[in-house]
């Protein structure tokens, strides 16, 4: 079966972002959507740790260790970009001013509540960050993550199982397999990137899923 790459993942849902969007990246696989950004769309990039107008990763050697973003990755800043103290970054993210924010998550279940902090194991570090902020002050919650896990176990539930970070807070899933937005009615599978079927992809969820592929051909 095919897979999209990480990679591929960022692209895809950098396809989905708007001109003039105010967007927060996560920390992990999501920042990998700023190397795939349309270069000609005025799209501002925001890190909770109090950066506005980041850029693609830098070249190797051209690193600047005081120049990161809420992982600890090194960035880029493009003209007219800034640097703020982390409160006000949080007030940004708390008072509904970031159109969208792409996180990555352990589990989604099918009303849209996301689970992406801790697994709940004993042995597990918990590391919320700013993803509870995040999840209910954004405007538009997208989660890129791997449909299944190495297990082989779907990510996408009836009702999470770990600790909860929000609630029916997602709006659209994106993985290696399919995209899926959230909706009152439920899953819908808005394309599947893979060389499966529909019927195989809903046996691979676990969860019932609406196939609204046909009336985006359309």
């Amino acid at each position: 079966m095919k897979r999209l790459s990480r990679d591929e993942m960022a692209k895809r849902v950098a396809s989905d972002i708007p001109e003039g969007a105010y967007v927060n990246l996560g920390i992990g696989v999501p920042t990998l959507v700023a190397n795939h950004l349309d270069a000609s769309k005025e799209i501002f990039l925001h890190s909770e740790n109090g950066v506005l107008g980041m850029g693609p990763a830098p070249a190797k050697g051209e690193e600047d260790d005081e120049l990161i973003n809420a992982g600890k990755q090194h960035v880029t800043l493009l003209t007219g970009g800034s640097y703020f103290h982390h409160a006000d970054s949080f007030a940004m993210m708390r008072g509904g001013h970031l159109d969208f924010c792409v996180l990555g998550a352990f589990q989604v279940s099918a009303q849209g509540d996301l689970a992406n902090w801790h697994t709940g194991a004993p042995d597990a570090i918990p590391a919320v960050g700013g993803a509870m902020d995040l999840a209910i002050g954004a405007k538009q919650v997208y989660v890129m993550m791997e449909h299944l896990t190495k297990q082989g176990e779907s990510k996408i539930v009836s009702a999470c199982s770990y600790p909860v970070t929000g609630v029916n807070c997602v709006n659209r899933i994106y993985t290696d397999l399919a995209v899926i937005d959230v909706t009152p009615e439920g899953l819908a599978v808005r394309e599947i990137c893979t060389d499966i079927g529909f019927d195989e992809l809903v046996k691979l969820t676990g969860v019932p899923l609406i196939d609204a592929t046909r009336k985006a051909a359309a």
